[in-house]
């Protein structure tokens, strides 16, 4: 038993065997494509499913097909009026053609993600800091399309790229937390200069009607003082008003007429 294991011959034929599998018999999984080389020329994309190489004769280079998910490390950016920031990114895309992607770039990824750092310095460098504050999803798109663009002839589709975190110096933070509290504050006196002359207005009109009605001023005049006996619970005395008496005095002789 143990001649028979160690026979070179069958040790060799073993080897041999394993190395025919695994170099003929190729199995690609339902999102993987395979570029065929024969002879150093390409011949065709292959898969899913088991595909059969000819040894020594052609050569298989497998490409993945899923959505590749790639951070954009942070870029030092000068924006468009002279404010150095720290931004970063992640970009989405896929590998639409296999064969273009082997072929026309050296490693698609590596290429992929310089092109990324590069256009991304590039397009918040033409920016002001504002635009890239409040108009970020323009920015991305912009990014986007340029991405996309370049890498089109490699057989790649840029679909989404996302602006993360956009890091300001601290005095610029300071600034604009500055800002921010002085537009809190101007808005707050708006409010309350306009709540003002609301009020002023309808007292106005208010005093108009009443001024014209001299029984309504008597009146509120007593509403008043019974609303002040009422909070302090105290009697108040106060001089009978004209008016009241002149009124109850033409009711006496109209009653006795």
């Amino acid at each position: 038993m143990d001649t028979v294991f160690m026979n070179p011959v069958i040790i060799v034929a073993l080897v041999a065997g394993v190395w025919f599998i695994t170099n003929v018999f190729r199995v690609l999984k339902e999102y993987e494509r395979g570029v065929v080389f024969f002879l150093g020329k390409y011949r065709a994309t292959r898969g899913p499913g088991l595909i059969i190489l000819i040894p020594f004769l052609e050569k298989l280079v497998k490409v993945d097909q899923r959505v590749v998910t790639m951070d954009i490390p942070t870029q030092d950016v000068i924006t468009k009026d002279n404010v150095t920031i720290k931004v970063n990114a992640v970009l989405y895309f896929r590998v639409m053609e296999p064969s273009k992607a082997i072929i026309r770039v050296e490693n698609y990824l590596y290429a992929t993600s310089q092109l990324a750092q590069t256009t991304l310095r590039s397009v918040c460098g033409e920016a002001d800091l504002d635009d890239l504050l409040i108009n970020r999803e323009q920015i991305n798109v912009r990014i986007q399309e340029i991405i996309d663009k370049q890498t089109d002839p490699w057989g790649i589709k840029v679909t989404t790229v996302e602006l993360k975190d956009i890091d300001l110096p601290q005095e610029m933070k300071r600034a604009m937390a500055q800002q921010a509290e002085a537009e809190r504050e101007r808005r707050a006196k708006i409010i309350k200069a306009q709540g003002e002359y609301e009020a002023s207005t309808k007292l106005t009109e208010a005093a108009s009607v009443m001024s014209s009605q001299g029984l309504a001023i008597q009146l509120r005049y007593l509403e008043t003082l019974r609303d002040i006996a009422t909070e302090h619970n105290s009697t108040i005395v106060f001089p009978l008003p004209v008016e009241l008496l002149e009124m109850a005095r033409a009711v006496n002789k109209k009653a006795n007429s």
